[in-house]
């Protein structure tokens, strides 16, 4: 084991799936960061990660790893029910917290997680990782610089042929997940689209979600399929959303496990504005570094169309790394981190699904 050093900051780790281990891998890779504690409760699983990253303390439920102190900070990586009573936990004791998206099930938990921070004076970081794409920061130069002047109509997508993520699982549950792609992959596609558009206010939503594939055991397969089912399919499989921005504009979400289309799963964006347009499409699974991307323009009344340069991005390693800065930031800027505009995200998705049951359009 390693011996602690004056000034570390001390984190811990919750959940040690995929997610957990990217910011095990995040938190291993900084100068002055400290892994000290690990739960999860697949034990040769727990022992393994313990043993790679010289965790001092390992523990199969959360409650014992933040009853046995000793920490400064931890990462939520589990399913999405457990995200507000973890953070809020946590927070109480007055760490820091970085959860994996979305926020929680709902804005309501959501709302309870951010008053938690603000209440303790403490950050609470959301892990929106796509946003940091470096295609997706090369489009946003452009957008932000004016190249495709006001945007006034975009389409942001995540689409699969067949990759319901362990059908049966927690993620099919609604009482567990929060709802189906929409909350799960769709927030990243609202997430990165807001964010290349420059933040607008969502005045309004229509949505329609459907679930068929997933009901008749469809839409799976062995990179995403756990096929031995606990609970029934009780999600949508495919949504859509449009939404109505201030200002005027129009945004089209889509999100889909599982449809009849194209095998590589999708990640796209595209945007037209008043001097341009641009279009952002990754496909694979996993997702290429870099995507294809294309702004669409003209000078002296000829099309002058051309492709930015962009290089992959951090992912998790770079959530990690904003997180650790936020909090080394001292308190004077913990407060514009309280999770607030992962909380908007998650209130759009709200209005989005309330839209699809009562076949109407909300306003937020």
């Amino acid at each position: 084991m390693k011996e602690p050093q004056a000034g570390e900051l001390r984190v811990g780790v919750v959940g040690i799936g995929w997610a957990g281990q990217q910011h095990l891998k995040a938190y291993d890779s900084l100068e002055g960061v400290r892994i000290v504690s690990l739960a999860g409760m697949e034990q040769e699983l727990r022992d393994s990660l313990q043993a790679e990253y010289s965790i001092p303390n390992a523990f199969a439920g959360w409650e014992e790893m933040l009853e046995h102190g000793g920490l400064d900070a931890i990462s939520v990586a589990v399913p999405t029910f457990l995200h507000a009573p973890i953070a809020i936990a946590a927070l109480e004791r007055g760490l820091h917290v970085l959860s994996e998206k979305p926020i929680a099930r709902n804005a309501v938990e959501g709302q309870a997680m951010v008053d938690a921070a603000r209440k303790a004076g403490r950050v609470l970081d959301i892990a929106f990782n796509h946003r940091r794409r470096g295609d997706i920061q090369a489009l946003k130069e452009v957008i932000d610089d004016g190249g495709v002047g006001r945007p006034y109509y975009a389409k942001a997508s995540w689409l699969r042929r067949s990759g319901i993520p362990m059908l049966g699982s927690w993620f099919t549950n609604p009482e567990l997940a929060g709802g189906g792609p929409l909350a799960d992959i769709g927030v990243h596609a609202l997430d990165y689209a807001l964010h290349l558009l420059g933040e607008p206010k969502v005045v309004a939503v229509s949505a329609t979600t459907h679930s068929e594939l997933g009901p008749r055991g469809r839409g799976g397969n062995d990179r995403y399929t756990a096929m031995a089912a606990s609970n029934a399919f009780e999600v949508e499989d495919f949504a859509s959303a449009f939404l109505r921005l201030e200002g005027g504009a129009t945004l089209l979400i889509e999100a889909g496990w599982a449809s009849y289309r194209e095998t590589d799963d999708v990640l796209d964006f595209m945007v037209y504005g008043t001097d341009g347009g641009a279009e952002l499409k990754v496909q694979g699974a996993p997702f290429a570094p870099v995507g294809q991307l294309r702004v669409f323009t003209e000078k002296d009344g000829e099309n002058a169309d051309y492709v930015p340069a962009a290089l992959p991005g951090r992912a998790h390693d770079g959530v990690v790394e904003d997180f650790v800065t936020a909090v080394r930031g001292g308190a004077g800027g913990w407060g514009e981190h309280d999770g607030s505009l992962a909380l908007y995200r998650a209130q759009i998705i709200d209005a989005c699904y309330q839209s699809a049951r009562e076949q109407r359009e909300v306003r937020l």
